[in-house]
């Protein structure tokens, strides 16, 4: 196997292995000997230096080396990329009680509107979602260690992600998962709104046609154009 190619699925692994052990059981036990702020730039340097690590490795790794999946793999990925942009966008929002803002206790409390019909983890599900995307399109073997990496950090980091609220938010939380569901429910899409969905099909389209000056990969559309 390619040196670069064993080293990004090494450094992939550092990378979801820290961040998981970092977010969830070494978090208590760090915090209470380094403090929150000593807590925060370890977790940071160790995000940054682990990301750092795979975009070199990624780099260095062949290229379009797999057969690909065809129009087929294409029109899937298209499709799937255009969701995943509606939940990323809908959940870059102060009311996302994910997220750790002040306030996210109360936040839990409220109604659940729009990306959050869907799922209670809409950002956590769009990386999954554009992690699958890649992984149909079975382009490289670099992009499939990337993708399964961004896929096992969303889906598994939003199960465990549900049970450190729960322990830190208690009723709250239970209360948001009484009224919210896990995996998407396609029904939900339609309470998102017009105004979302026309920002994420500019996105689509703008970071499709980005694909072929950055990567030199027609991708979305843009390949049957």
């Amino acid at each position: 196997m390619d040196a670069a190619l064993l080293s990004l699925i090494a450094a992939s692994l550092t990378l979801v292995g820290t961040h998981i052990a970092l977010s969830h059981p070494l978090r208590a036990p760090l915090i209470g000997a380094i403090g929150e702020g000593g807590f925060q730039l370890l977790y940071n340097a160790v995000s940054v230096a682990a990301l750092v690590w795979m975009y070199f490795a990624f780099r260095a790794a062949p290229a379009a080396d797999l057969p690909g999946s065809g129009n087929v793999g294409w029109f899937a990925a298209t499709i799937l990329t255009l969701p995943a942009l509606v939940l990323f966008l809908g959940s870059i929002t102060p009311r996302n009680p994910a997220l750790p803002v002040p306030g996210a206790a109360s936040q839990a409390g409220k109604a659940v509107k729009g990306v959050f019909r869907v799922t209670r983890h809409p950002m956590m599900w769009g990386f999954a979602l554009w992690a699958v995307s890649h992984l149909i399109l079975w382009w490289s073997w670099r992009t499939n260690v990337l993708a399964l990496a961004i896929l096992t950090l969303a889906l598994l980091g939003a199960h465990l992600q549900d049970r450190k609220k729960r322990a830190l938010m208690g009723e709250a939380w239970r209360s948001r998962e009484a009224r919210t569901t896990y995996l998407p429910r396609l029904a939900g899409f339609r309470a998102v709104g017009w105004k979302l969905w026309v920002a994420a099909i500019l996105a689509w389209l703008a970071i499709s046609w980005a694909h072929m000056p950055l990567r030199g990969v027609p991708a979305g559309i843009w390949s049957w154009l």
